[in-house]
């Protein structure tokens, strides 16, 4: 493991239940991402690649094999150490945004700054640095209802970015979102990769997969193909 290596799996599975009805989600992933690249991981449903997600997200903790985050084995990590991590070392995007609705988009910002004790003062100079990194400066004090759907994933990559994390993890981000919305994200994306921050994005569209720089693909609960788009060298 070098300081170049964001996350590394080593003989990854997961298994679900027991006996005849064990469910092998994960069977024996390698895979290694290195800081600054971007990789898309796509496959059909049940391919393995949500539970990938879960494991790459610290949700879930392999039942065998080991996942090494920025170095750290994440099996010797207590629950309040993993909620820290996910907190502080990963970013995470959703489909369906999950914003508070009762928030502003500040606010909804600058909650993983909340979590991490940082003052108030400070949360809100990052929160609103983070809103116009992402061109959302002026809707700083809208709340999600009043964004459109592309400006609510917006928000919700700036919420990603605030800690700085070790891994932007992007789950389907444009799934709800229209065309042109679809867009904005994607090139949104492109420029954090373009800052050399490391995203894994999972996702069933081929218009999104090749954006990015490295392209994954899942069956059976393994890696059965992995690819750098031509004309990149990361």
């Amino acid at each position: 493991m070098t300081d170049d290596v964001a996350v590394e799996l080593v003989g990854v599975h997961q298994v679900y239940g027991t006996g005849d009805g064990a469910v092998h989600a994960l069977r024996g992933v390698d895979l290694r991402v290195d800081r600054g690249e971007y990789v898309a991981v796509m496959g059909p449903s049940g391919s393995g690649k949500s539970t990938l997600m879960n494991i790459l997200g610290c949700l879930d903790v392999p039942s065998h094999g080991v996942y090494r985050l920025g170095g750290t084995d994440v099996r010797s990590l207590g629950d309040d150490e993993l909620s820290r991590v996910r907190n502080r070392d990963l970013g995470f995007v959703f489909q369906s945004f999950n914003l508070i609705q009762s928030m502003s988009a500040l606010a909804n910002v600058a909650l993983p700054l909340a979590y991490a004790a940082v003052h108030r003062h400070e949360r809100a100079r990052i929160a609103t640095a983070a809103l116009e990194r992402v061109g959302l400066g002026e809707r700083a004090q809208h709340a999600p209802v009043e964004l459109s759907g592309g400006q609510q994933q917006r928000v919700a990559i700036a919420r990603a970015l605030v800690m700085e994390p070790t891994l932007i993890l992007a789950d389907e981000p444009t799934g709800n979102l229209d065309s042109r919305a679809t867009d904005e994200v994607l090139d949104l994306l492109d420029s954090l990769a373009d800052e050399r921050r490391t995203i894994v994005v999972i996702t069933h569209e081929d218009h999104v997969a090749e954006r990015a720089h490295r392209v994954l693909t899942v069956a059976d609960g393994q890696v059965v193909d992995d690819r750098r788009r031509a004309g990149t060298d990361r």
